[in-house]
């Protein structure tokens, strides 16, 4: 199992368009991919409505999670791709 930890800095806080690159990211990898939230909630990242479902807004951190054969490459794409869409 491999982590990272990213703070959500779009005004927006967590919204359709990162969303959607989370986990158009995050379905290409056989790992269990999710990130946890608040108090210790979790979100699926392959699934766009669990990662709006969270609400995660500006100034609050995630824990980006991938566990399983490819979960090095996983979470690496997956952060990028979810990091990339933040700015834009």
């Amino acid at each position: 199992m491999v982590s990272e930890n990213i703070l959500i800095s779009s005004q927006l806080g967590i919204h359709l368009r990162p969303a959607g690159a989370m986990s158009d990211a995050a379905i290409k990898y056989n790992s269990h991919i999710t990130f946890e939230y608040g108090d210790g909630k979790t979100a699926n990242a392959k699934s766009v409505i669990s990662i709006l479902a969270s609400g995660v807004k500006c100034g609050e951190e995630i824990k980006l999670i991938a566990d399983g054969e490819d979960e090095q490459e996983a979470l690496k794409a997956v952060s990028e791709s979810f990091r990339q869409a933040l700015e834009d």
